[in-house]
């Protein structure tokens, strides 16, 4: 006997279901002869099914003739049960008794013995089942571990579109997930968003690296929490500068004016982030309207950006804009005018464009 068939036997979990004890104990005899230890003895069916509902077993030898709840009985219980319907089952009957005994294999029974029974049938039944059984675990324990990788792999790609949607919109992430090259729109109605810390660089001068990046992650966090309930897009961070936009990559008629209640919002944000830190940073913020192209740019690390004179207009709005406001061109005044308070300030020369009317955004009206 080869050792895996042996070492299979000596694993095997035998329950032996029989009202006759005589019967019982010579079959435990038999089974103690080819090494098994791990056995159970039940009396009758009702004890049988009683006994698999509480213990895990690999095999149960069955008598057919039973007081209670026979063989065929038994079986019936067994093979109808989600839980035990894959438990090996041999029959044990009486020659007179080939009906049942065909019932039963075709109820599922794994084999057969005719009494009085032949040990060495017997014993080879019961290896040929210790030998599937050992199979059926190898299998077990091969579909438990593709189980495994396929939850870890399943994890794995939760946190990759995790950190993809971190990086990217959601629409452009999809579309990178289905392979798709050269990402790019054209946008003729946005509004982008750029603002600054005043201050920062001095606050960088005396604080740790490591309270640094705490500093700007609360701060920035809050911004990134305003803008996803406002329906604005992140588009990026550059150092202390924040920058995003409303009105992509789902176009809205209502661009201006959600990146207008942005604007605002970040002074709030601001203030309290200056209350729980016990700074006094301050901030400038500029919008600019109108159209930009977006996609996504690289290959090792990908990056969603934005170009064209909008974005450059836009940021020129937050650069020659006054701390403690949010400076918008005209192209954003006459689309939120109706909506917000707003004052002339001044003239603002734009590379490339000239002078520029500005104005300042002060509330929602």
């Amino acid at each position: 006997m080869s050792p895996s068939i042996q070492t299979a036997l000596e694993k095997l979990r035998v329950l032996v279901v029989d009202d006759s004890r005589t019967l019982r104990k010579v079959l435990i005899r038999e089974l103690t002869g080819l090494g098994i230890l791990n056995f159970t003895e039940a009396e009758n069916g009702v004890e049988c099914i009683e006994i698999l509902r509480d213990v895990q077993f690999d095999l149960v030898l069955l008598d057919m003739e039973m007081p209670e709840l026979d063989g065929l009985g038994t079986l019936e219980v067994i093979k109808g049960s989600p839980e035990l319907r894959d438990l090996s089952v041999i029959v044990i009957a009486g020659s007179d008794q080939v009906e049942k005994v065909v019932r039963c294999i075709e109820m599922g029974a794994e084999d057969y013995l005719s009494k009085p029974f032949n040990a060495t049938l017997l014993a080879a039944r019961i290896r040929s089942c210790a030998e599937k059984q050992s199979l059926k675990n190898v299998e077990r324990s091969y579909l438990s571990q593709l189980e495994h990788e396929k939850k870890q792999l399943q994890l794995e790609q939760m946190k990759s579109d995790k950190l993809l949607l971190n990086i990217l919109p959601r629409p452009i992430a999809d579309r990178l997930k289905r392979e798709e090259i050269n990402i790019a729109g054209d946008y003729p109605n946005v509004t982008v968003l750029f603002s600054d810390l005043v201050g920062f660089t001095q606050m960088a001068s005396t604080t740790t690296a490591a309270e640094l990046v705490t500093l700007l992650n609360d701060l920035f966090t809050r911004f990134d929490k305003r803008a996803e309930a406002l329906g604005l897009e992140k588009i990026k961070t550059i150092g202390d500068a924040y920058m995003a936009v409303g009105g992509l990559p789902i176009p809205r008629n209502d661009h201006a004016e959600i990146a207008a209640h942005m604007a605002l919002g970040m002074f709030e944000d601001l203030e309290k982030f200056n209350d729980t830190n016990g700074m006094s940073l301050e901030m400038r913020v500029g919008l600019n309207s109108g159209p930009v192209i977006a996609g996504v740019i690289g290959y090792t690390k990908f990056s969603y950006d934005l170009w064209g004179n909008t974005v450059n207009v836009a940021s020129r709005m937050e650069s020659s804009g006054t701390k403690g406001k949010v400076m918008i061109s005209p192209s954003t005044y006459e689309l939120v005018n109706a909506s917000f308070t707003v004052t002339p300030n001044m003239e603002v020369e734009c590379k490339g464009i000239g002078k520029v009317m500005t104005y300042f955004l002060e509330a929602y009206r």
